[in-house]
């Protein structure tokens, strides 16, 4: 029996030195690694302004959008743009009147023109954002436009926002110029979750691998790493005939993601960063709010694969939990050997948060919290998991998607 319990200690004493001594490892190879993803100087690149300014059509996208229109379509009519350009708002059968709002606030402020039409319902196989999107570019097409900007609808534009992304796109030879909008950080949820999602996804794909960098840098050369910010995608016409956007996407959830995809595997250049003046107005005032805009599509970033699912919630559990919890066991234990590379690992965990912080405006002292924000959102993707396993799968704006072919049903 003692020598039973006496390998036990053993094991015990193994697990508690090793684990935290791979998760410090873990964040070390994050830190230098990952393409220092934790940074925050990824913004627009070099600008270029054209001898002629090419025409653009805005598409925006609007399911029950009334709340934030006010404070979000003006600012699109206002653009201070040299060129010829349009906006089309689709409305996708929205029941709050989002598309008579729209149509009124065109009367009321002056500036580029408005048209708002509805796609009908989305058939099988379409999600309802891509069926809007589809629609959109399909009315666009006719004005034979150079640039397409995909926007949604709670997205606020600084009035030279349009004429900087395509001074970008032409500057750098861009097809996709993608801006990660400034999301609301005002209830105390949202300055916990908030900031967190921008840096998970930063993590999850690094700006200066997409095409980013500082202003006139390239980006890591030869890389594969792809994706874009659905508020804000200024797209070049040619190339999303070339990627056949929407069509080849139209099942996709996360649409951002596969947009930017199948242009850079058609051949094209995507560059995303983080915005400066390009803010999303859409509140989440409760956590309710922002865990059902995380868990409606985490498991579709893992492609509803359980292994991955699996390795992703121990990948979680090493990197962001195994840190606190290490300094706590070395502590009551006082075993240094336990401790130390525990807080050594936490230390440069919350080191590589500042930066997202500072953008956000939020206190510092919010850093060390990161692993709680991080447990909430392995419960997010548990539960997302659950719910797709449930039937309901993921959903925009009422729609919810069981499986990638499955037909809309209104919830």
């Amino acid at each position: 029996m003692r020598q039973t319990a006496h390998v036990s200690a053993d094991v015990w004493t193994s697990v508690v030195t090793v684990v935290p001594a791979l998760s410090l490892a873990a964040w070390l190879w994050l830190l230098l690694a990952r393409g220092f993803f934790w940074r925050t100087d990824v913004r627009l690149p070099a600008r270029r302004e054209p001898d002629v300014w090419p025409s653009v059509c805005v598409v925006v996208p609007a399911r029950d959008e009334a709340a934030v229109l006010p404070s979000t379509l003006p600012s699109l009519l206002a653009q201070d743009y040299p060129g010829r350009a349009e906006v089309f708002l689709i409305d996708d059968g929205s029941a709050d009147g989002t598309g008579g709002l729209a149509c009124e606030l065109a009367r009321r402020h002056e500036g580029l023109p408005l048209t708002v039409a509805s796609p009908g319902e989305p058939p099988a196989g379409w999600t309802g954002k891509l069926w809007a999107v589809r629609h959109g570019i399909g009315l666009a097409r006719a004005r034979e436009p150079e640039y397409l900007l995909l926007t949604d609808a709670d997205i606020a534009h600084a009035p030279d926002s349009l004429r900087e992304l395509v001074s970008a796109a032409g500057g750098g030879g861009f097809d996709v110029v993608s801006q990660m909008a400034r999301l609301r950080v005002e209830s105390l949820w949202e300055r916990l979750v908030v900031p967190a999602f921008v840096y998970f996804f930063a993590q999850l794909y690094p700006f200066r691998w997409i095409g980013g960098g500082r202003a006139g840098s390239g980006g890591k050369k030869g890389t594969r790493t792809a994706a874009a910010a659905g508020g804000c995608v200024l797209l070049r016409t040619e190339a999303a005939g070339r990627a056949r956007i929407p069509d080849a996407i139209r099942h996709a959830v996360i649409d951002d993601v596969a947009l930017a995809r199948a242009v850079k595997g058609a051949g094209g250049r995507v560059w995303l960063g983080l915005a400066e003046r390009v803010d999303s107005v859409r509140p989440y005032p409760r956590l309710h709010d922002l865990w059902r805009m995380v868990s409606r599509s985490a498991y579709a970033q893992l492609r509803h694969n359980p292994l991955v699912l699996a390795g992703t919630v121990v990948g979680l559990v090493l990197v962001y939990l195994v840190p606190p919890a290490a300094v706590l066991v070395g502590a009551a234990t006082g075993q240094a050997a336990t401790a130390v590379p525990g807080a050594a690992a936490w230390l440069v965990m919350a080191g590589t948060y500042l930066p997202m912080l500072r953008y956000y405006r939020q206190p510092l002292w919010l850093a060390p919290l990161l692993p709680c924000t991080a447990f909430l959102y392995l419960l997010m993707t548990v539960d997302s998991a659950v719910q797709h396993y449930r039937g309901r799968g993921a959903a925009w704006k009422g729609r919810t998607y069981a499986r990638p072919d499955a037909v809309p049903e209104e919830g």
